[in-house]
């Protein structure tokens, strides 16, 4: 390679890093496998050796990969947070242990685990402040999200200042009853145990945060006040005393051989754990060693991280499931005969999507090659031998689960079914159906619709205004009181403005803004039946897009007996909106983050009530920002483009 292409290659690699730096520490939605990243890290580290006229301070490996969100306030580490080197065989971590005196310490060896770095501070023996890691040297306040979890004492037997590391993980168990609702709810489900444990503990409301689950290992004290140590056990030993959660193994070993026999047990046991490893530590046990060996710009010199590489078995394709789920998406699995994987025995793997198998070229009985991602989820990597006497696998062309036609729209991977009432969505139309920003109806949320369909009660979205009162004091943990309730509850939601209605229908790519907009323009439920494609285009704010998805909605026989029943039924089907005042008619709001008193919902009702227009974007036609305490990126852009920034109270003093 010479000087120029170097250049070239070290400037892409840069760049490239940064992007997933940011999807992953900033974004928490990684687009790419660890392994996938420390290749090109470790590409990028070999080319700036060779060719140091090109490495940049601010290069990613240079520099911790997060940074502090805008959202919590930043606290400033007195300890830097260091990330870790990281090495992929055996002969890397001698290397590194031939760098080690060997007479003046031993090593620790720990597993890593896959989660977030956290500083926790106690003064007076009582907890005060947590913070992410963020940079490493600017993390974010998190602290009241941090009492949420359980096993982080609030309270320690230690008078003096102490400060310790540790690593907020989310248990698989947790990880998987997290992802099994947010598919119930047609929310995009979490990567992995990492990227929920972040997301969670990055929430505004702390009582998210508090039903996540979440743990913590502590693995360090960052900084200590009245009390010293000679080694590193010995400090970790000392805050297991005081009821933190230490790492569930941490062994002194004497020389490499030992450290590698402790790598190799700890690899073992990854299937039998609750919790995300991704390698294990190994670390000069001595503290005052420690600070003689040093650190360099981004990593202590006294530690490398092994990191161990996704295991992949090859086994034959005895067929292909085809599931259903909540939000009509048929979702193709592979099942196997039975490999053991990162501990486990597996029999199944996702195999993605349509493009995926036919890339791939995929028939029954070829022999397949599976890894579990992240150790948790397996997934088909790549055929290594077609069997030629079976086509290659075809999608089917109706929903197993109720016989509808399926269909797959421009610029996606998935083919979903088209029938709103089908068995498989069924529940997570009903929660959104009810949910408050589609009908409202208060009291029935997951639980409740989960009895009365396995009650028989409701089997498709217009039975909720046939349910009796007598049918749901039936229900367990129910009685005559709660059914009055939820019969007033449905009895008012009738009454909505049909553009909850339109919302509630979960038609994709059409929000209850987008809704609003539809009943503004056609008026009622008939004219939106008879309404083209090119009606919907004229819409203002609609895009062709939104269009197609609403004409083929309201194309559907299935959803005009809907709409006829629910005729039937009393449910409104016109348009509430009644506009006496049209003080903010040709105005044009901007809402940003959370306001003092008035929700979003609340507040665009009222600037909708006079005529005016609420939009999710600031542009040159914002006519006014109406910004809450943290209103971030859409009140820069306002101050760039000189558009009017006013507070809620001002908001308060035009609707007088």
């Amino acid at each position: 390679m010479n000087i120029k292409e170097a250049e070239q290659k070290i400037k892409a690699l840069s760049e490239t890093l940064r992007y997933h730096n940011k999807k992953y520490y900033v974004e928490d939605s990684p687009e790419i496998e660890d392994f996938e990243y420390d290749a090109m890290l470790r590409e990028l580290e070999d080319l700036e050796n060779e060719f140091p006229q090109f490495k940049r301070d601010d290069s990613p490996t240079q520099l911790v990969g997060g940074a502090a969100l805008k959202l919590f306030a930043p606290v400033e580490h007195k300890v830097k947070m260091e990330s870790l080197q990281d090495v992929f065989d055996f002969e890397e971590l001698k290397a590194f242990a031939n760098k080690i005196d060997t007479t003046k310490t031993s090593f620790s060896v720990e597993p890593k685990i896959d989660g977030l770095s956290v500083s926790l501070e106690y003064n007076g023996g009582l907890f005060f402040r947590g913070s992410t890691r963020g940079d490493g040297v600017t993390g974010e306040d998190v602290t009241a999200n941090l009492l949420k979890i359980e096993s982080i004492p609030k309270v320690i037997d230690f008078d003096g200042f102490l400060e310790v590391r540790g690593e907020v993980y989310m248990p698989k168990d947790s990880f998987m009853r997290l992802v099994e609702r947010q598919e119930l709810l047609g929310e995009q489900p979490a990567k992995n145990p990492r990227n929920a444990a972040a997301g969670s503990l990055r929430q505004k409301n702390p009582e998210i945060t508090a039903q996540r689950g979440l743990d913590i290992f502590v693995f360090n004290i960052q900084r200590i006040e009245g009390k010293a140590f000679e080694t590193h056990i010995e400090s970790l030993d000392f805050i297991k005393s005081l009821g933190f959660h230490t790492l569930p193994s941490y062994k002194e070993c004497k020389t490499v051989a030992e450290a590698i026999s402790e790598i190799e047990r700890i690899g073992n046991s990854r299937g039998q754990l609750q919790f995300d490893i991704d390698g294990a530590v190994v670390k000069v046990n001595t503290l005052k060693y420690r600070e003689e060996i040093g650190s360099a710009t981004k990593y202590p010199k006294w530690a490398v991280a092994y990191k161990y590489p996704p295991e992949e078995k090859e086994t034959v394709l005895k067929e292909i499931e085809i599931n259903v789920g909540r939000t009509g998406a048929l979702t193709p699995t592979a099942v196997f005969d039975p490999i053991q994987l990162a501990g486990t025995t597996v029999s199944r793997a996702t195999l993605h999507n349509e493009d995926f198998i036919t890339s791939k070229g995929i028939a029954i009985g070829d022999t397949i090659v599976v890894r579990k991602a992240g150790d948790i989820i397996p997934e088909v990597l790549s055929v290594s031998k077609h069997n030629s006497e079976n086509p290659v696998y075809k999608m089917p062309e109706v929903c197993p689960s109720c016989g509808s036609e399926v269909f797959r729209e421009n610029g996606e991977a998935v083919i979903r079914c088209t029938n709103a009432d089908c068995p498989a969505q069924l529940l997570r139309h009903l929660i959104h159906f009810t949910s408050r920003d589609a009908m409202d109806i208060e009291g029935l949320g997951p639980a409740v619709l989960e009895q009365l369909l396995n009650a028989g009660i409701i089997s498709k979205i217009d039975d909720i205004f046939t349910i009796k009162a007598e049918e749901i004091a039936n229900l367990e943990r129910l009685g005559e009181k709660s059914a009055a309730n939820f019969i007033e509850a449905i009895e008012k939601s009738k009454q909505n403005d049909l553009s909850r209605l339109i919302f509630a229908f979960g038609i994709r790519h059409i929000g209850a803004k987008a809704a609003k907009l539809m009943v503004e323009h056609f008026g009622d439920i008939d004219a939106i039946l008879s309404a083209s494609k090119e009606d919907y285009e004229a819409i203002e704010g609609f895009g062709s897009v939104m269009a197609e998805s609403a004409s083929e909605f309201f194309s559907l026989t299935e959803t005009a007996e809907m709409i006829e029943r629910l005729r039937e039924l009393g449910v409104n089907l016109k348009s509430l909106k009644k506009v006496t005042d049209t003080r903010f008619a040709g105005l044009t709001f901007v809402l940003t983050d959370t306001l003092p008193t008035y929700t979003r919902s609340e507040a665009s009702e009222i600037i909708e009530g006079f005529a005016g227009k609420v939009s999710s974007s600031v542009s040159k036609k914002t006519s006014y920002v109406l910004a809450g305490e943290e209103a971030g990126s859409k009140l820069e852009k306002a101050q760039k483009l000189g558009v009017k920034i006013i507070s809620e109270e001002e908001f308060k003093n035009m609707i007088g």
